[in-house]
């Protein structure tokens, strides 16, 4: 599931089905409880809720779930507040094509072998 806009340039990937796509964090929460998808790609800015406390919510209810956050502010704190609330890795927006296919890569890997290291 991603954000919307996301998803077309996704699509070029042969491995990547995009179940759903959300314009603000409260539909991306409902999204995943009806589509439950391996991986979310989170927007860190959005209206609503915050990609943060969404990340929060889906990790609470669906721990299974990997979710990679994208932002155009790549800071420290940013990244920690996101990866604390869940997050697999943060990809900055301006390489999010390329970065985000290689995190959701990374981020499959780590769900395959249990071993989600957050750090």
């Amino acid at each position: 599931m991603v954000r919307q806009g996301l998803g077309c340039a996704l699509e070029v990937y042969p491995n990547i089905e995009v179940v759903g796509e959300a314009s603000d964090g409260d539909q991306a929460v409902e999204c995943v409880a009806k589509v439950q998808p391996t991986v979310v790609v989170m927007d860190i800015v959005m209206p609503k809720m915050d990609g943060i406390a969404a990340t929060r919510l889906i990790k609470t209810q669906y721990p299974q779930t990997a979710v990679v956050g994208l932002t155009r502010d790549l800071k420290d704190y940013t990244v920690y507040s996101m990866k604390k609330a869940g997050a697999f890795e943060v990809v900055d927006k301006k390489d999010a094509v390329v970065e985000l296919y290689d995190a959701i890569q990374r981020a499959l890997t780590g769900i395959d072998t249990k071993g989600i290291d957050r750090s």
